[in-house]
């Protein structure tokens, strides 16, 4: 059994963000199988329905209701976990750093993280090339601690997150005072700090929307959730390091959607919605902020 196939189990509680507002998740549990994953066939997705991620943190409590497609939804209250200083791993940060050189291209810059809750989130930024026609972002320090994942899925304990930008993306300091140039790195790192915030876990196939209803990330596009990839984009070597025995690392890659394919997920599961997109989900793990809504 591939790393891909174990890569999503059942999960049973997942916990987000929203000060002084209810978020929620809507969890699913269905497999990633498609051409797109050429054979790759997974065992469980999850959707979260998110409300107030960018207003405050919420974890869950009560038991769910369910969605049409039988996905629970968890409705939530303020975190609980304090705020806990991290400096971060230094070896671990090398490593990462070494992986992605060998696999992915040299690392141009660093965007450090100046002051870090639970995990030190780093984004290193890798510039396109002329046979890569858009720049790569990797994050290092999700793995610096484990996620809360169901029994039997320990294996997937560690991860780091990635996203594709295309060649024309302004990734300058100050184009990120702008936030239709900086919300793509914000949610990298808010999505990589989640896990650790409110005890749960991400994996292929989870999504995350930006609120209930979801709201557009920036006002330059209506894309309003991020599903978790395979990162195809990348060569297979890159998807996995192995730190030790103990600890495995898996990269993912992040492919953002519209709120009716998020919607059309929950009512009938992904498999389904992958059949709706016409562009392979390669194609659609670099971003594209006006690209074609599949319904």
């Amino acid at each position: 059994m591939t790393p891909l196939k174990r890569a999503a189990v059942p999960l049973l509680a997942v916990a987000i963000v929203g000060l002084g507002a209810v978020l929620y998740f809507a969890v699913t549990g269905r497999s990633i199988a498609s051409a797109a994953l050429a054979g790759l066939a997974g065992v469980a997705v999850i959707a979260m329905a998110i409300w107030g991620l960018r207003r405050g943190p919420h974890v869950a409590t009560d038991a769910p209701e369910l969605s049409e497609s039988g996905s629970p939804i968890y409705r939530h209250k303020p975190r609980t976990i304090p705020f806990q200083h991290t400096i971060g791993d230094g070896d671990l940060i090398e490593g990462i750093t070494d992986h992605i050189e060998r696999h992915v291209g040299e690392v141009e810059t660093v965007f450090h993280e100046i002051i870090s809750d639970l995990v030190h989130i780093d984004v290193h930024f890798i510039p396109a090339t002329e046979e890569r026609d858009y720049h790569v972002l990797v994050t290092s320090g999700m793995s610096e601690a484990p996620m809360t994942v169901p029994q039997g899925a320990e294996e997937f304990r560690f991860a780091e997150l990635a996203i594709c930008l295309p060649r024309s993306w302004p990734l300058s300091q100050e184009a990120f005072q702008d936030e239709n140039h900086y919300w793509p790195i914000r949610w990298l790192k808010t999505l990589a700090r989640l896990p650790h915030e409110y005890d749960t876990w991400l994996s292929i196939g989870h999504t995350i929307p930006n609120g209930d209803p979801p709201e557009p990330f920036a006002e330059s596009t209506r894309l309003c959730c991020w599903m978790i990839g395979p990162g195809l984009l990348f060569p297979e070597e890159f998807r996995q390091l192995e730190v030790s025995p103990e600890k495995s690392i898996h990269f993912y890659g992040l492919v953002p959607l519209y709120q009716e394919e998020v919607d059309f997920k929950l009512k009938h599961g992904l498999d389904a919605l992958l059949e709706k997109f016409e562009a392979p989900i390669e194609e659609l793990e670099v971003l594209n902020p006006v690209r074609k809504n599949y319904l």
